[in-house]
């Protein structure tokens, strides 16, 4: 099982965020570890659980500008569906 990461985000205090996915089953995930002060523990997240959390933190910033730099890039390349 391979998983691939790209690092969202990382604090000042060493918190640190990737978006993980498993290239076989293709889940897409957060995978967060706490800086060493807080334990260093490492946990995961489904999207729609840190997406759906209240506020705006400075990681899901981050996951929302890389989504919408995919789309962007996809809608360049896409012809409208929509389109008559």
């Amino acid at each position: 099982m391979s998983l691939q990461t790209k690092q969202l985000y990382a604090n000042p205090d060493g918190d640190r965020w990737w978006l993980a996915r498993y290239s076989d089953s293709g889940r897409v995930f957060i995978k967060h570890a706490a800086s060493v002060a807080s334990g260093g523990e490492e946990s995961t997240i489904e999207l729609a659980e840190f997406l759906g959390r209240p506020g705006n933190p400075p990681e899901m910033q981050a996951l929302v500008r890389l989504i919408g730099s995919l789309v962007s890039r996809e809608l360049d390349d896409t012809p409208a569906a929509n389109s008559n």
